[in-house]
């Protein structure tokens, strides 16, 4: 039993989605897919047999997708935050999850699904700490000038160049 899961709510694509966010990440799997009973499929306007949930993993992190009908989107309240190591991987990551959804700012994006997605590189999260203010204040208006984030211009307001 996985004790703390994330729930993500879409209409009727869960097994896309999943199948798209499995792929991009090396450490992913499906775990369970479960389907829609007579009784259930009823209440719901749906078919038995459909796929109701989807419950997966992406860098040992806990995911249910459910397919709950058109009630309830996404909002920018709730995101994925993924840190990346390398600049290759943020271009990866921002490219695919990208397409087809809506760049936002500062690392953030949705994606096709409506779902957001903060991609940043490790390395900010140490910058953004940094005791010294005058360094993070810099990393912070070089952040906030960018949708995807670069690592080597982070690093460089950072060093103050």
């Amino acid at each position: 039993m996985r004790k703390i899961v994330t729930f993500l709510w879409f209409n009727d694509q869960a097994k896309e989605a999943v199948d798209f966010y499995v792929s991009l990440f090396e450490n992913a799997k499906i775990i369970n897919t479960s389907y829609l009973t007579e009784s259930v499929a009823k209440i719901a306007g749906k078919n038995a047999g459909d796929v109701s949930t989807i419950d997966f993993e992406l860098n040992g992190q806990n995911f249910t997708a459910l397919n709950g009908g058109p009630m309830y989107t996404f909002s920018e309240a709730i995101s994925i935050a993924v840190n990346c190591k390398t600049q290759e991987e943020i271009d990866y990551l921002w490219e695919a999850l990208s397409k087809g959804g809506e760049i936002v700012s500062c690392g953030w994006l949705k994606d096709r699904y409506g779902l957001t997605w903060q991609i940043m590189p490790e390395s900010l999260d140490i910058m953004m700490r940094d005791p010294d203010i005058a360094k993070a204040d810099r990393v912070s208006t070089a952040m906030l000038s960018m949708s995807k984030l670069s690592i080597s211009e982070l690093e460089k307001a950072y060093k103050g160049e």
